[in-house]
């Protein structure tokens, strides 16, 4: 479960820096996005525990703020 987390971030992190919005509101927007995206490729399923992988990754919000700020 942590690989597709840290896979998620990643790809969240890239689309931050593509459209230059560091705030929460973008970080939520480009989760929710790639989860998505990762739903219709079917890299997640029904079976994983969505809830879990958004609040995880939310979870990690300071941790990319201060990455962005430096």
């Amino acid at each position: 479960m942590e690989i597709i987390i840290e896979d998620i971030l990643e790809l969240v992190k890239k689309k931050m820096r593509e459209q230059g919005a560091y705030d929460r509101d973008a970080f939520r927007q480009f989760t929710d996005e790639t989860i998505y995206y990762y739903q219709e490729r079917g890299r997640i399923t029904d079976d994983d525990n969505i809830e879990f992988i958004e609040k995880r990754i939310m979870e990690l919000w300071p941790i990319v703020a201060d990455e962005f700020s430096t």
